[in-house]
Formats: structure tokens, sequence, C-alpha cells
């Protein structure tokens, strides 16, 4: 189904880089980002967590590079990866150097706390030589003191200032392969940083609202913040920051884009809130569902409503429908058309099943095209 104007999204045009082998910026997909919190020195537990991310269907990871430990194990992690990994560096630029070396497709680096201009050359120098992309990381809570002292408190143009100053450095010597964010955990602040660089500078822009706090709340700010970036067409990549596990992350990264028709992936949603009316406990049947539907990658919308009044409306939109009924029986349409009906218990097991088909006839027809 296109989309109808005022759904509209024109991005705007930066340049592209390459993180590892998948492309960022330019008219790439937004890609969907998040980091790890084990020990990077434990290698095993790390790529576990991983494992997972990339099942949620995960573009980039980042891992924090603390100490020489955390270098070593780099190599064994970046082998094991299925997806670029981003070395998250603070202060050693040693550690930047040895991540370059280990494999990282990418440095976080914030190239003003590297230290000297000498150090920032090696840093550069390794990255080039390894064909690193860099990610500068400019944060409200750590900006710069001088920065500070002249704007009195984080604002966004001492956000902006600082990513612009890194930026210099950065080309400086001759480098252009990076991309940058201006982070906050105010999303007023964030935004404003965000629609101000996007002005200045061509560069793909990492989009989020830093400490964004746990699962709801986090997930609620995240999508206001992102979102109203993304729905002016700001943003090349994006990472969900909550205090929850980082396939979560993952999983609300995409849901946010999803919702905004950027870029869809596996089963899009539509249920109701529930009410009296309903036919079927349809809090616990979506939940059911959603946990049993993420394994499914290809883009399909399922709609899931408890009762006549707009289920049918609901179900002519999507490729799967539920509606409930009287006496335990419920209506199934397929692709917006009444097909047959289906019991309680029968019920989740059925729609899995049809989902799965759905899928599976998708994938089938697009590798009939490919060929």
């Amino acid at each position: 189904m296109s989309l109808r104007p005022w759904r509209d999204i024109t991005r705007r045009k930066s340049r592209q880089i390459m993180i590892g082998n998948v492309p960022v910026g330019g008219d790439a997909p937004v890609t969907v980002q998040t980091m790890t919190n084990t020990p990077t020195s434990d290698a095993k537990a790390t790529i576990d967590q991983i494992r997972r991310c990339e099942d949620a269907g995960v573009d980039i990871i980042r891992v924090s590079c603390p100490d020489v430990e955390s270098t070593a194990a780099l190599k064994q992690i970046v082998r094991a990866s299925r997806v670029p990994i981003v070395a998250d560096i603070h202060f050693h630029y040693k550690r930047a150097l040895e991540a370059a070396d280990a494999g990282a497709a990418c440095l976080r680096i914030n190239p003003g706390n590297i230290g000297s201009a000498e150090r920032v050359r090696e840093v550069v120098n390794a990255a080039k030589a390894n064909g690193c992309a860099i990610r500068i990381g400019v944060n409200a809570g750590s900006l710069e003191r001088d920065l500070l002292e002249k704007y009195g408190e984080p604002c966004p143009e001492a956000l902006v200032e600082s990513a612009l100053d890194h930026i210099k450095l950065l080309e400086d010597h001759d480098f252009r392969n990076y991309k940058v964010a201006v982070k906050a955990s105010d999303l007023f602040l964030a935004v404003a940083a965000y629609q101000q660089l996007a002005e200045a500078v061509d560069c793909p822009l990492h989009l989020g609202i830093t400490e964004a706090g746990g699962l709801i709340g986090g997930t609620v700010k995240s999508s206001i913040g992102m979102g109203s970036l993304l729905w002016y067409g700001i943003g090349d990549t994006i990472r969900v920051s909550l205090s929850a596990e980082p396939e979560e992350e993952v999983r609300v990264g995409f849901e946010i884009l999803k919702a905004l028709g950027i870029r869809n992936r596996g089963v899009r949603v539509v249920s109701c809130p529930s009410c009296a009316r309903q036919g079927f406990d349809v809090i616990r049947t979506v939940q059911k569902l959603e946990e049993r539907l993420q394994h499914i990658r290809t883009p399909l919308s399922l709609s899931i409503l408890g009762c006549v009044v707009n289920g049918p409306g609901e179900a002519r939109e999507t490729d799967i429908g539920l509606t409930g009924g009287g006496a335990g029986k419920h209506m199934v349409y397929l692709s917006g058309v009444t097909d047959h009906t289906i019991e309680d218990a029968d019920m989740v097991e059925h729609i899995v099943r049809l989902v799965e088909a759905k899928a599976a006839s998708i994938e089938a027809a697009e590798a009939l095209v490919a060929a």
C-alpha cells in the first residue's frame, strides 16, 4: 500500500557511510542499534546476548571497551557476531587503537576527550588502516567544561558546538567516515539539538534520547523524541536507551519505525484496548500472539479486535484479522475478506499458523520475483 500524501516523510539528505557491511545515511534504511550490558571481557556472555539481539533483528551492536581485557575479547566477539560491532571508547585512546585492530566496524568516541591532537591523529590513522567508521557521541551529561561555562548549562547550542568542534578534529585529519549523535535525557533538549545539527552538517545522524528510563517510561520518551525527529526526516540510525535488556531496545526501535511507516519488519499488530463488549480476552490473546510471533521477520499486518464495532473495518486493512463474536465463535478475515470462524480453544494456535503460512507465501513470492 503506497503512502498517502499526509503520511509521506521526506528524509533529510545525508551522505552515506558504511558500518561494516551496513550502509548508514543516504537512501539506506534507518538502522536499529543497541548496546550489550555484559562485561565485554566475558566473550561468551557477550556473544550470547548479541545472539538474542540478532534474533530480534538488530542491525548494529555497540559494546563497551573500558579496559584491555575487553579489547582482548573483542576479536572473538567480532568474529562471532553476524552484525557489525561498534566499540565504545572513553578517554583511553589506546583502547580505540586496540579495538580497531580487533576488527570493530566503528569506534564510538568523543575526539575531545581522547587527549592531545597527536592521540586523535593516531586514532584516526588506526580507523583508516582498519576500515573503521567513527561515531562522535556528544552527551548533555558530559559536555566540555568550557562549553558549560560559556552557556551556563546544557543547551542545544552547546551540544551542537561540541559536535562541530569534534567534527573539525576528524576533518582536520581528512577523515569523513563518521556519524554524529547529540543525546540528552531531556527530550526537548535532544530534539532541538538534532534539529540544529541537521541544518549544519551533511553527515549521518545517530538518534537517541539517552538515559530514557525503564521499559514503559523510556519507550514513551524515546517514541516522542525520536519519533518527532524521524517524522520530519531527521535520523539515519537509532538506539532506544532503556533500563531493560538490549533485545527489548531492538523491539521498541522497530516498533517506532513501523509506526511511522519508515521500516517494516515482522508482524504489525492492530488491537483494541478491550471493553465489556469483547468476545474473547483481547489483552491476553495479544500478549500470547506477540510472544509467539517474534520469529516472523516478513512484514505483514494482523488485527485483533474484541467485537464487531470496529473489527470488520480494521480487518479490511490488514492481511489477517480476528474479530470477536458470540457463543465463543469468532470471525477470521484473510486479506480483508471474511473467511471462516474459529472457537476460543483453537484461536491462538490457529492465528499463529495463518501468520506463518502468510509469511511463507510472501517470502516465496519475493524469491520468485528475485529469480
